[in-house]
């Protein structure tokens, strides 16, 4: 609202309240018999509230900058309603100190030293620690100063449109003025123009200030007022006239703390000295008997307060109402803290700052620790250098309860420096991350962030799943409306997928392998009753923190929680999973470009820590990628590694060499392709010399290495008790039950199926019965029939617990579909035959899909294994140029139908001179006797339609012939050119672009096809059926537990696992040394480098530093804050 005057008291030719007669409305300037009754204007008798009409955006003109936010409102307004739309509808950054500057209006000039303070101290003090800071919003005196200070630094923040729906911002003309008036000050983001009710008088805005300052002052600090305190409200008196010891003593009354920059000017002088003074007197005086003691020395005091009073303001009328005021301000002296500038310099002005807010802080609390109020102020302001210098330089012995709650507001408003700190100074997590207080930081999540999205839609699932018995989740109590762990644990099952097990299950109680339903009404039954696992501590506090620091794409934060975290390479590979999976679903481009770079960074995080492993010890690295984690819900790097699509991790040497171990089992690396080809036609030359085996008698850790290979055999028996069995027993599966073998043999069998199918297709294919079918047929049937058991097996037996998940991992891979759509072919063309012929054709076009799945076998090979990759990519390009081809060619080809026949309804005809034509004229088929006028060949037609419509030939029309032939060139020149050569050089693109990173490439495919030849049987089909049915009886009828299902599983329990795990974490800290020491060397080598350019540049100078951020280019690394926020006639704010 605003206020409008509604009462004109004369005061010569303007009214009291300072407008002129023809301001006023017809009721206001017509009721004399008020006017001779009222002889003094009073504000709230003679106003009255309206709707404001003043709002918006103000535009400057002329000024190149963004337009400043806008509002004229009374003094009456509540602070929460514009408190509310600053923050909510302007969109400006809620602060985590509020600095209100007040003094030096008008003329009067400003200290050069002020300025410096202003400039060097105050407006930096402000973009480190996210200040606002209240001013007066004109161009005039110490607001002038502030304003010009922020605009150096460049401390403006953007603005937001305040009517949404769009209205033009107002424009504001800076004209030249009198003296006794000003403009607003072009520096300001936001103005809030407070109306008393007067015009051109000063002072109006001083209660809503004030009231403003202390509504601020009892809101929370932190993302969504989350912070441990609450906001700090500092007011800054310099210079000023007697009126501001009013304006003190109303704002000491409400606790309000107060730093007065001494020697600036008349009031910050006056309250300097008569603190000094007083303090002295008071100290040096001794006590007087009784009352007359008493009073002598209230009579001294009053005495030398209006001594002061007549030196610093000499106009000034009412001194005993002054030294009433100055005394009321001496007794609330704790709140005041005197800064002499001249002396002390602006440098360590945000210190200063922290101490008077502190020292206010124990005045208003008794109980309050002075050394726990400056670090909540040090984390609310993230000035991580002043807790260090100022809290932990060793004098203060901190407890766990002292940095407790900083620890909750340095983690949700995203302070990693101020968690790094804590830790290092005596915070336990293992203490301090409970279930509950875990849930509290999820709670805690921006409502912008998409894991915040997330989330919400796994709650309202589980808010609306139904329950047996008549309560609900809703009705229920507030504990169980809100985000908990199932949530969490359903939003990483969809992150990570059947890579590990549910987190979170245990200490919910739920078993694994239960249902989606039944899981959410067993969670929705426990919520309604107690919850005691919220009580309990986090199992791994570390990598809790790190998973909910990756999910906000927090990069240091998660970072740190990493380098924390045990299972460093494995925790990498995780939060590179996750995070590209969540790049997946974001919408907002830059999100998603910084989730890839620090997935990106993880992944090379993991790449580099493996890298340090391996040089250590390889066979401790080789078991560190198969060591089935507790933390990661049994997830193994190499699983991890596939599930991220981690390649650069792939491509690493020592991956690669576990994977060569595996591929050759028993056998050397070296052995040549022919030696296994002739062994495995002579299986007897198994027991020659012809191929090497590795000696039985191996280390611990090898062995280790193949416990999670699969070795079920005809017999039943695993390959970890070799040294039990007969030496041609253990030499045969040494031999057979290798994956190379397997692989070998695969390819062989499939080589003869192809064959097989070949001439059954095109020699031995017979009629249905009685003619058929051929005996060939019958074992090509049995054949494929082998082919389906095994799809059958690789879809339901291996893989995930949940039998859906198994199936979408097997339709996810491409040969898989592959498979499917030849076995799908083929018993179309058996099962149901519709005809011979028909059942022939799409025998035919089976063949070709069964010959396609060759190129999978190839992948294993090192030149070849990029192409494939290669082909695939460039079919997506195809895809692209058929589109544009398509619009071409339907384009083209029903213009020219259209001009060659005047009537033709056949529907083939049409269909093959509109796109069959048209397609082979790329090629260079191009039938000219039949476009042509001049070549055109007599054959027999007719023009008559019904004709036509029997099946007759029509007559091709000649009349725009040359139309035709026009259309013709443009066509082919487009298609053949423009098009056809776009197609070439997105292949060229592709190829380069893959074969850039071949080895990478082919590197990640290889462990995936030794994964699934790893894991099937030894026999190839068809003789598979045999291992089929040898499995079927070790399941079912003896109750063996399989070990395929575990590719490359090795599970560490006890002493192991922890040797482990600090045999990792030490390889971590070597690499994490390194590059910090290659860092710093880096920096030195800069540092020199930068001193040798400036010797050279100027050798008649010396070299100087200047300590970091007095430079004004190294505001850009701190919080930027707002920009002025002003009010006329007197108020500007800083953010």
């Amino acid at each position: 609202h605003l206020l409008v005057c509604v009462l004109f008291v004369s005061n010569g030719a303007l009214c009291q309240c300072g407008g002129e007669r023809e301001a006023h409305d017809s009721v206001a300037t017509g009721d004399y018999f008020g006017e001779a009754i009222v002889t003094q204007w009073d504000s709230r008798q003679h106003s009255s509230e309206c709707p404001t009409d003043a709002y918006g955006e103000l535009e400057f003109a002329g000024a190149a900058r963004k337009h400043s936010h806008f509002l004229r409102l009374s003094c009456d307004t509540s602070p929460q309603t514009v408190y509310t739309l600053m923050t909510a509808r302007w969109g400006l950054p809620l602060p985590n100190l509020v600095v209100s500057v007040v003094g030096g209006e008008g003329n009067e000039k400003v200290k050069t030293w002020v300025r410096d303070v202003l400039r060097n101290g105050l407006v930096r003090a402000a973009q480190s620690t996210g200040a606002w800071i209240l001013t007066g919003g004109l161009r005039e005196g110490l607001g002038r100063c502030v304003g010009e200070a922020v605009r150096d630094h460049g401390a403006a923040a953007p603005a937001k449109l305040v009517n949404a729906q769009g209205s033009f911002p107002a424009r504001y003309y800076v004209q030249n003025t009198s003296r006794d008036s000003y403009c607003l000050d072009n520096n300001c983001q936001a103005f809030l123009l407070v109306d008393d009710g007067t015009i051109g008088r000063r002072g109006g805005e001083t209660v809503f200030r004030g009231r403003l300052e202390d509504y601020i002052s009892h809101q929370r600090t932190g993302i969504w007022g989350s912070g441990s305190i609450e906001i700090p409200v500092l007011c800054m008196l310099i210079s000023g006239d007697a009126n501001m010891l009013e304006r003190l003593d109303v704002s000491l009354g409400k606790a309000t703390p107060w730093l007065v920059l001494a020697g600036s000017g008349s009031a910050a002088d006056f309250i300097s000295e008569l603190l000094d003074n007083l303090s002295s007197v008071s100290l040096t005086s001794t006590s007087p008997p009784a009352e007359e003691g008493a009073e002598g020395l209230i009579a001294s005091l009053r005495d030398m307060v209006r001594d002061k009073l007549q030196r610093y303001f000499p106009a000034e009328i009412e001194l005993e109402k002054l030294v009433d005021r100055a005394l009321s301000i001496y007794q609330k002296r704790e709140f005041i803290t005197v800064f002499h500038g001249e002396q002390e310099g602006s440098d360590d002005f945000d210190i200063v700052l922290l101490k008077a807010l502190v020292r206010a802080s124990k005045r208003v609390s008794s109980e309050a620790n002075e050394c726990t109020d400056e670090l909540k102020l040090a984390v609310a302001w993230n000035r991580v250098d002043i807790a260090k210098t100022e809290l932990f330089n060793g004098d203060i012995q901190w407890k766990y309860e002292d940095l407790e709650d900083s620890m909750t507001d340095a983690l949700i408003n995203n302070k990693p420096q101020f968690v790094r700190l804590f830790c290092e100074n005596g915070l336990n997590i293992l203490n301090y991350l409970t279930y509950r207080r875990l849930e509290g930081l999820y709670r805690s999540l921006s409502d912008s962030s998409l894991a915040y999205v997330l989330l919400q839609r796994r709650l309202s699932e589980r808010l609306t799943a139904p329950l047996k018995s008549r309560k609900s989740a809703r009705t229920g109590p507030p504990s169980a409306r809100e985000l908990n762990l199932f949530e969490v644990s359903r939003l990483l099952w969809d992150l990570l997928g059947d890579v590990c097990q549910p987190f979170y299950y245990k200490t919910l109680d739920l078993n694994p392998s239960t249902s989606t339903r039944k899981a959410l009404r067993q969670v929705n039954k426990m919520l309604l009753g107690e919850c005691k696992y919220r009580d309990q501590r986090c199992l791994s506090p570390w990598a809790a923190l790190f998973i909910w620091a990756v999910l906000q794409n927090r990069c240091e934060m998660a970072v740190y929680f990493w380098e924390m975290a045990g299972e460093s390479v494995l925790s990498a590979l995780g939060g590179c999973k996750m995070l590209r999976e969540l790049s997946k679903l974001e919408s907002e481009t830059e999100s998603k470009l910084a989730m890839k770079e620090l997935a990106q960074k993880f992944e090379d995080l993991a790449h580099d820590v493996f890298g340090e492993c391996y040089q250590s010890s390889e066979s401790r690295s080789f078991t560190l990628l198969i060591r089935k984690s507790p933390v990661w819900g049994g997830a193994t790097c190499l699983q991890m590694a596939t599930a991220a699509d981690a390649r650069k991790f792939f491509s690493h040497d020592g991956v690669q060499s576990l994977l060569s171990q595996i591929w050759w089992g028993d056998m050397e690396r070296s052995t040549e392709v022919w030696k296994l080809l002739l062994t495995f036609f002579m299986p007897p030359l198994l027991y020659s010399d012809l191929i090497s085996f590795k000696a039985l008698e191996e280390d611990d850790n090898s062995v280790e290495v193949y416990h999670g290979r699969d070795t079920d055999s005809l017999d039943g028996n695993d390959a970890t008790v070799y040294s039990l069995r007969p030496f041609i027993v253990s030499r045969w599966r040494q031999f057979w039950f290798s994956p190379v073998t397997s692989f070998l043999g695969n390819v062989l069998m499939y080589f003869l199926f192809l064959y097989l199918f070949a001439y059954v297709l095109l020699v031995d294919f017979k009629p249905p019965p009685p003619d058929g079918p051929s005996t060939l047929e019958v074992v090509l049937y049995f054949w494929v029939f082998t082919f389906v058991c095994e799809e059958i097996r690789q879809t339901f037996f291996v893989g995930s617990t949940f039998v859906l998940q198994r199936m979408r991992s097997y339709i996810e891979d491409v040969w898989n579909k592959c498979d499917l759509t030849a076995i799908t072919l083929f018993i179309l063309a058996v099962m149901f035959p519709w005809s011979y012929l028909v059942g022939r054709a799409v025998m035919a076009i089976d063949f070709m899909v069964f010959t396609l799945r060759l190129i999978h076998i190839f992948a294993v090979h090192k030149q070849l294994g990029p192409k494939i990759i290669i082909v695939g990519k460039m079919m997506k390009d195809v895809f692209f140029f058929l589109f544009f081809l398509a619009v071409w060619l339907l384009a083209y080809g029903v213009a020219n139908q259209a001009l060659l026949y005047a009537y033709d309804p056949r529907p083939d005809w049409i269909f093959r001179r509109v796109f069959y034509r048209p397609y082979l004229h790329i090629f260079g088929q191009i039938p000219i006797h039949e476009m042509d006028a001049d070549k055109l060949v007599e054959i027999p037609c007719t023009n008559n339609a019904t004709l036509v419509e029997a099946g007759a030939e029509p007559c091709m029309s000649t009349y725009a012939n040359w139309l035709v032939v026009i259309l013709l060139a443009i066509y082919l020149l487009f298609t053949n050119i423009v098009l056809v050569n776009l197609l070439i050089a997105m292949f060229s693109h592709t190829f380069s672009k893959v074969q850039e990173h071949s080895d990478t490439y082919w590197k990640f495919q290889r462990y995936n096809l030794i994964k699934e030849y790893h894991s099937r049987p030894c026999l190839a089909p068809p003789f598979i059926i045999i291992s089929h049915l040898h499995l079927f009886i070790k399941r079912c009828f003896r109750q063996i537990p399989s070990v395929k299902s575990k590719h490359f599983v090795l599970e560490l329990l006890g002493k192991k696992a922890s040797c482990l795990d600090a045999w990792e974490a030490i390889q971590k800290e070597n690499l994490l040394s390194a590059q910090n020491k290659r860092k710093r060397e880096s920096d030195t080598v800069r540092i020199k480098s930068t001193s040798v350019k400036q010797d050279m540049s100027n050798p008649q100078h010396g070299l100087g530093f200047l300590p970091d951020g007095c430079a004004s280019g190294n505001t850009s690394r701190a919080r930027r804050p707002g920009d002025v926020l002003g009010s006329s006639p007197g108020m500007h704010k800083t953010i």
